[in-house]
Order: C-alpha cells, then sequence, then structure tokens
C-alpha cells in the first residue's frame, strides 16, 4: 500500500511533499559543472563507443560494483580512507577491458589543463584521477579489435560540454544491446523543493542481460518511473504487435554470456561525504533491478559511480522537533537516495526508447511500433524480419 501511494505522488510531481520537475535539459548535464562528451565510431567494423563525463571542480565520487563480471578502472581509489578524495572524470565505455585504454586519453587530455590531483609544484604537475566501467560490445560491428582506445577517450573528454546528451545509438551506447532490443546511452534529471535548489541526474549506458521490458505485456519495466509528458505518446504495445513478436522466435533466442553490463553514475548538487555518494550508488543500483530483469547477473559487470557536485544542503523530511535532528538527517539521505534510484530507471528506459536498429539488431521502437507514437501516428516496424 505504502509503494502504490509513493508510486501515485510520484506520478503527480510529488514525493513526500516536496514538489518535482524535470530539469531544463533533463540530462546529467543539468547539474552544475558535470559535461559530458561521446565518441562513436560505426564504420569499418566498428559498434562502439566512449562516454566521458567531466567535474569541474572535482567531484567526490563513491562506486557499486554489482555485477559478477565486471571490468574497471581506479575504483579501489574510490573506497573511504584512501589518499584521493576527488575525481577529475569518469569513463563509460565499450570494447571490454580493452576499453579501459580509454581513460588514459581523458588524463593526457586533463593533463594539458592542468587539471588533476597536485604531486608537484609545476601547474601542470597533476595526475587526474580517472575511474573508469566498461562494457561488452566486441564484434558487434563486426569486427573484434574495432574498439576505443586513448584517442577515442581524448577525442570524447575535448567535446565535453554542458549542453544536452545525445542518448540512444552514441558513446559507450553505440554498440549496446538490452536483452533482445538495441540498448544505448539514457540520462534524466530532477529537481526538488520550492525553489528546485536540488538536483539529482543520471547517465547510463545500457547493455544488460536482462530485458528491459515484460515479455507477456511488452511495457517497459522502468516505464511507471517516467514523468508525466516525459517520453509522449508512450503507451502499451498493441495485440498484433504482442503476437507479431511472440511469434518471431526473438523471446526463445539463447542468452549470450559474457557480453552483457549495465554502466552508469547518478550525481547530485548536494553536499556529501565518500561514505555517502558510495551508499547514494549502492541504492541506484536498485533502479536497475526495477528498470531490468534479471540484473546484476554472473555474466553482467553492473557498475553505478554516485558523484557529488557542489554544496545544496539535504531536502528536510519531516521535523526535528518530532523526530530528532539525526533521524531528520538520515531521512533527507534516504530521500535523495530514492530520487536517485528513479533517475537511474528513468535513464534506463529513456535509452532503450531513443535506441534505433541497427546491424540487426532490432530497436524497441521498431519491435513495438505501436507503443510509441509521434504526432499522433505508429513509427514504422522494421529490423530483424519482425
Amino acid at each position: 500500500m505504502i509503494e502504490h501511494r509513493l508510486d501515485r505522488m510520484a506520478a503527480a510531481g510529488v514525493w513526500d511533499g516536496f514538489p518535482q520537475q524535470m530539469g531544463p535539459l533533463n540530462a546529467v548535464t543539468d547539474v552544475d559543472g558535470v559535461s559530458v562528451g561521446q565518441w562513436s565510431r560505426r564504420d569499418a567494423g566498428y559498434l562502439t563507443g566512449a562516454t566521458v563525463i567531466c567535474f569541474d571542480p572535482a567531484a567526490v565520487v563513491g562506486v557499486d560494483v554489482r555485477g559478477g563480471g565486471s571490468g574497471t578502472r581506479e575504483t579501489d581509489a574510490l573506497r573511504p580512507g584512501n589518499l584521493v578524495e576527488r575525481v577529475d572524470a569518469l569513463v563509460l565505455t565499450g570494447g571490454s577491458a580493452y576499453g579501459l585504454d580509454v581513460a588514459g586519453g581523458v588524463m593526457r587530455f586533463l593533463e594539458e589543463q592542468g587539471k588533476g590531483f597536485q604531486v608537484g609544484p609545476g601547474p601542470r604537475d597533476v595526475v587526474p584521477i580517472v575511474p573508469a566501467a566498461v562494457l561488452y560490445d566486441l564484434s558487434r560491428g563486426g569486427g573484434f579489435s574495432a574498439r576505443p582506445d586513448a584517442s577515442a577517450g581524448y577525442a570524447a573528454a575535448r567535446d565535453a560540454g554542458v549542453g544536452p546528451v545525445r542518448e540512444g545509438n552514441e558513446g559507450a551506447g553505440t554498440g549496446a544491446t538490452s536483452g533482445p532490443v538495441k540498448g544505448g546511452v539514457g540520462t534524466a534529471s530532477v529537481m526538488v523543493g520550492e525553489d528546485a535548489n536540488v538536483v539529482v541526474a543520471a547517465v547510463v549506458a545500457v547493455n544488460s542481460g536482462g530485458s528491459p521490458f515484460d515479455p507477456m505485456t511488452g511495457r517497459l519495466y522502468g516505464e511507471d518511473a517516467l514523468y508525466p509528458g516525459e517520453w509522449p505518446q508512450l503507451g502499451a504495445p498493441s495485440g498484433d504487435d504482442l503476437a507479431r513478436w511472440q511469434l518471431s522466435g526473438m523471446e526463445e533466442e539463447p542468452a549470450r554470456p559474457l557480453r552483457n553490463t549495465t554502466i552508469g553514475m547518478v550525481v547530485t548538487n548536494v553536499k556529501l561525504d565518500l561514505a555517502q555518494t558510495t551508499r547514494m550508488a549502492s541504492i541506484a543500483q536498485d533502479g536497475l533491478a526495477r528498470a531490468i530483469r534479471p540484473v546484476h547477473t554472473l555474466f553482467d559487470g553492473d557498475t553505478i559511480f554516485g558523484a557529488s557536485l557542489g554544496d545544496a544542503q539535504l531536502p528536510t523530511v519531516g521535523t526535528v522537533s518530532s523526530i530528532g535532528a539525526a533521524s531528520a538527517g538520515a531521512a533527507g539521505l534516504s530521500f535523495l537516495y530514492e530520487l536517485g534510484a528513479r533517475t537511474i530507471s528513468r535513464a534506463v528506459a529513456r535509452a532503450v526508447l531513443a535506441a534505433e536498429s541497427t546491424h540487426g539488431i532490432c530497436s524497441y521502437r521498431d519491435l513495438f511500433p505501436s507503443a510509441c507514437v509521434a504526432d499522433g501516428s505508429p513509427r514504422s516496424g522494421g529490423g530483424r524480419g519482425v
């Protein structure tokens, strides 16, 4: 009963009495100091890419690695108690473990800007801190060795900007799949409070072994997390589309182990310490579990970063006089964490909705065109002969 009440309140734009609205860009760049650059390649055997998130100033970043087949770099540095307390950039990339080379290119770009952990007296005596997480997209464009490298990271970092973030078949989502359909990059944001002074945002690259939609109904699991009007004219697939899906045999295709992983980040402008950003990343994994089923398998390397960049104060949930200062602070954190998980779910849904059919991989929109209409007309079907 409580969950249903909270869902209704969220759909109305209020959670526990707090006004909510999508950010002006509905993107991770709605948090001041966050910029995003993407590199994609689709030619000559390539179907892969990289997404780079830069912070200015450096951010407090925690991480939660939940999948059984992860590929990461410098995540140990994000544990509480270590020397480094701030991160200059994050990398989400294709290429499996080979893609970890992307971070080196990002480091080179940041070094040229004099950004990083200061280790000497010179303006460029720095070591940029650039954790990374990878997903498996090898051979999806045809060439096993066609994958991102350091030059891709440099190009993405150089391209980073604070404007809209391209979704779907872009960056780390270029060669991504999600269960039986095309995956991709998705992003979302929410602003909370009367003055909309608290911002929570997320970006994900969805490459899941599990499905993003219910095979019995065709509806996206993450659809309920979307705000009214966030994806206009999204509805239930028709009986004809469902029958076509069931007859296609796609739902019976064997799983492809070791070729998965969803990676992403949730970020806020609320001032948090490292333990709190780590907890935010951990709870944000719930957002993946709500939008993808199954998730966190042995064949997924699901990794979520949590970041704090700003000095906004936690929203006050309840009153100090009634529940005490410590409980009020914990309630505010719990509210913030729930926003992060919900924003991750929205980003997953948006990634799948924005993805386009390519290289024989059917998109959700082409699999269920009746569920996704534009200007009152269904999108044309296609892809993989279904």
